[in-house]
Formats: C-alpha cells, sequence, structure tokens
C-alpha cells in the first residue's frame, strides 16, 4: 500500500517520498501493526510512505503474511531489509529476545525505528537500545516503544484531566490487568512461558503496560518497589514431552511514587474469565478516575468538588471530535474498538518523523518500565523486601 505522495504536515524537513516501511515480525503484533500501517492515511494526515516488505522467518507463511497485510513485498532476513536504501522505517514486532539486536543495527543504519513494549528482555539489552537511540537522535533518526494503550482516547483524556487538577492529589492508584489464556493446566508450552525467549512471563508481557499507565497518567515517578511473582502451573506440554514453565503466570507489585502517591499493580495470565481486562482507579482528593480496557470508549469520572447531595460517578462516552484522535474517526457514539490504538500509534510516530519533535514514549522511558520491572523481581526473589529506584525518570 502507497499513500498519496505528499505530506499535508508543516515542516521544514526533507523527508524521503515517500518513506519506506519494513515490519519485522507477521504473528499477533505483527497483523495488528499491519493493520494500522494500511488504514493510518485513510484517517489521517501523515507524511507519504509505502508498506514495503513485511519479515519472518517462514517463506510461505510470511509471503501469505504479505499479501493479506497489503505489504508489496515479503523477506527472510532482516538484516539484508535494514541495509537497503528504500527502507527508512523499521518497525520490530518480533519476540523480545530478537529486539536489541535488530533495533541497535537499524539505528546504527540510520532507521527510524518503532519497537514493541516491552523494550527488551534484560537490562542490560535495554540499556544498549536506548544508547543507540540517543546516538541516533542527534543524527535525527527517531525511536518510539509501542505501549499502545497511551493512544486509547479515553486514557489520553484521563491524562488530561489529571493534569489539569480535576482530581486534586492523587493518592492512590488501582491497575489490575488480568487474562485467562493460561487457566487451562494443558495449555502447551509457547516462546512466552521460557526465560530465554520472554524473559519474563505476566510481569513483562503485561504489567509492563499497567506500570506505563501509571507513569503516562501522573507523569509522576517511581521511586520504591515491593513484588512478588508466582508460577500456578509449573510444567505445560511441549513438543518433546512436558517442559519446565519458567516464568511467572502472575505478578503483584506496590509502588512507591515520587509525588508520595502509592500505587498497586496486579497482573495474571490465569485469571478464569478474564479475557483482556485492564483496570484503572486513579483516587485524588477532589475526585476519581476509572477505567476498564473492556469497556475502552468509557471512562468513569467523580466530581468531589461538587457538593455532596450532587457526587456520583458520571460515565463519560470518549467518542466526541473534542477528545483526543476523535476527530478523524466516526460521528458521536460510533464507537471505536482496540485497534485503532496502534492506528494512533503510527500516527504519532509519523508526525514525529516529519517534524522532528521527539515522540513518546522514548527508549529512555521504556528502560525505566525496565528497571522498574527488574525491581519486582529482585524483591519476589527477596521475599518482598523493599528496593529503592535511583534510576527512576519522570513519565512523559
Amino acid at each position: 500500500m502507497t499513500t498519496p505522495t505528499h505530506s499535508p504536515l508543516p515542516s521544514d524537513r526533507q523527508l524521503p517520498t515517500p518513506l519506506g516501511v519494513a515490519v519485522i515480525g507477521y504473528a499477533f503484533m505483527g497483523k495488528a501493526h499491519s493493520n494500522a500501517w494500511r488504514n493510518v492515511a485513510s484517517f489521517f494526515d501523515v507524511p507519504a510512505f509505502e508498506q514495503k516488505v513485511l519479515v519472518g522467518r517462514d517463506a510461505t507463511q510470511v509471503a501469505a503474511a504479505a499479501a493479506k497485510y497489503g505489504w508489496a513485498e515479503s523477506a527472510t532476513d532482516w538484516r539484508t531489509v535494514i541495509e537497503r536504501d528504500d527502507i527508512h522505517i523499521i518497525d520490530i514486532c518480533a519476540p523480545g529476545w530478537m529486539h536489541a539486536e535488530i533495533a541497535v543495527a537499524a539505528l546504527a543504519a540510520g532507521k527510524h525505528v518503532l519497537v514493541e513494549k516491552p523494550l527488551a528482555n534484560t537490562i542490560a539489552e535495554a540499556e544498549l537500545m536506548t544508547a543507540a537511540a540517543a546516538k541516533a537522535r542527534a543524527r535525527g533518526v527517531q525511536s518510539m516503544i509501542g505501549f499502545n494503550y497511551r493512544r486509547v482516547p479515553a486514557l489520553a483524556l484521563a491524562r488530561e484531566l489529571i493534569a489539569e487538577g480535576r482530581l486534586g492529589t492523587v493518592r492512590h492508584v488501582r491497575a489490575a490487568y488480568l487474562q485467562d489464556w493460561l487457566s487451562d493446566a494443558e495449555s502447551p508450552m509457547t516462546w512466552r512461558l521460557r526465560k530465554e525467549t520472554a524473559g519474563s512471563g505476566a510481569l513483562g508481557d503485561i504489567a509492563s503496560h499497567a506500570i506505563d499507565q501509571v507513569l503516562f497518567l501522573l507523569g509522576d515517578a517511581v521511586t520504591e518497589v515491593s513484588g512478588r511473582l508466582h508460577t500456578f502451573v509449573t510444567n505445560r506440554p511441549g513438543p518433546s514431552g512436558t517442559e519446565e514453565v519458567t516464568v511467572d503466570d502472575a505478578a503483584w507489585a506496590t509502588l512507591s511514587l515520587a509525588s508520595g502517591a502509592i500505587a498497586s499493580v496486579e497482573v495474571s495470565r490465569v485469571a478464569t474469565g478474564q479475557k483482556n481486562s485492564l483496570k484503572l482507579e486513579i483516587y485524588g482528593d477532589k475526585g476519581t478516575i476509572l477505567f476498564d480496557l473492556e469497556s475502552l470508549n468509557e471512562l468513569g469520572f467523580l466530581d468531589a468538588t461538587v457538593p455532596v447531595r450532587e457526587q456520583g460517578f458520571r460515565r463519560i462516552l470518549v467518542n466526541e471530535p473534542e477528545h483526543p484522535y476523535l476527530e478523524a474517526w466516526w460521528p458521536q457514539g460510533h464507537i471505536i474498538g482496540w485497534e485503532q490504538t496502534f492506528t494512533h500509534q503510527v500516527r504519532d510516530f509519523l508526525t514525529a518523523i516529519a517534524t522532528g519533535e521527539a515522540p513518546s514514549p522514548s527508549f529512555e522511558e521504556g528502560l525505566n518500565v525496565q528497571h522498574i520491572l527488574a525491581a519486582v523481581e529482585e524483591s519476589a526473589a527477596a521475599k518482598s523486601s523493599l528496593i529503592q529506584l535511583h534510576t527512576a525518570t519522570e513519565g512523559a
């Protein structure tokens, strides 16, 4: 797919026209990102780009996926794709253990890089990526990590309300991200259940989202961490017999924030009946916000500054053109879905490339989340001891 050959965005930057895009990975996230690349120019004014290459290890499967998702061609060697002069953007949707090698090579080659969360499987890898991103940024090369829930319009609105002081002083936050796709003990082994390929389990997979939301919504920093990890199903059927699960099924964390607020985070991939429920509760002295990803067009809001006889939670249907991102979509009341968050993400990344403004969340922000995840692991290994974070930076 090729977008119109001009960019309507005002910029004095000289961009290749069109920008050539390659996505690395064609499974779950590769499909979600491909859908965003295919649709973003139909709704938003973005620089001209072309869906050049979809990359995957299985030549037959990636070729079929490329044809289905709108890519001009497919490839099996990401290194060769990075070397191409007609590729300007690398979108990394491969498993976490591949992130660092691909991202560092792409940035060194002058390619703008978007990478799925979490940034990497280890602190060392995340630091390498962040250093490479800083060096590339000095040459005008952009990088961003894909925490797509920042692009849920209701959560973007929640951030605006908090920044405007509508909740007053935020005292505590509850974040619970619960799924059940591993509830069945006979669910087969996958790369996500091996520490060498996944890094961690529910902690890196979904706690990274929950923690990023705490930082994003409050614009705050984590200073202390206490955590616990647990694996409920320790062995699962694999292709060659039973295999040991070497990552966590669930994780719990208490986060102390620089502002004085406290956040509790609970995540699980064995919460029977919970399909993809990210619930957020933000309590301030002047109001409260409630959110559930399974009703992602809605925001609960209580204004505690009105007389008590008038207080109560009200439902904000986040579908108005005045709400973040929604001027581009449908008439009021016509809801959008989970897949649009990736469209918004691509829109913001392309806009950053065009304007030269640093996109958010940056690799530095991704590294910050990585430090917090590592602190949860360290705390869990030390019987939930309190771990001080000296590297925390303010969430953007």
